[in-house]
């Protein structure tokens, strides 16, 4: 179906289009890499784009429209969503938290719910 929707939102993950009607659409990461400049263009300039929409069960999907009148889905795209600075800060920090457990006793984790254990048996002990 064609209809005419303004880019109110780019993320990593696509676009969101708000319709004529008012309803939301999502451009989907594929279709935004494909035509990123015209999505950029409509979000920055709030001019509506000629889209066609395609009903997902509930949800609806936007791509731009194109001359055949037939609504052509782009191939899908791997997404690549790393942030590389970020994953190197976690590697250390967790490698740092490996130095912090003691070799000889059982890990973080597991002495916090041996200790929650420990305490809701003397509590539920108490209530009889």
């Amino acid at each position: 179906m064609r209809v005419r929707g303004t880019v109110i939102s780019l993320h990593k993950l696509g676009a969101a289009v708000r319709l004529e009607d008012g309803s939301l659409a999502a451009v989907p990461y594929a279709e935004l890499c494909a035509h990123q400049d015209a999505f950029a263009s409509s979000l920055s300039r709030r001019e509506p784009l000629a889209l066609d929409l395609q009903e997902r069960g509930r949800r609806r999907a936007a791509f731009l429209a194109r001359g055949d009148g037939e609504p052509q889905a782009p191939a899908p795209v791997p997404l690549g969503i790393h942030d590389n600075p970020f994953e190197e800060q976690m590697r250390r920090y967790l490698k740092e938290t490996e130095e912090w457990a003691p070799p000889d006793r059982p890990a973080p984790a597991e002495r916090h719910f041996i200790r929650k254990k420990r305490r809701a048996a003397h509590f539920e002990g108490r209530a009889t």
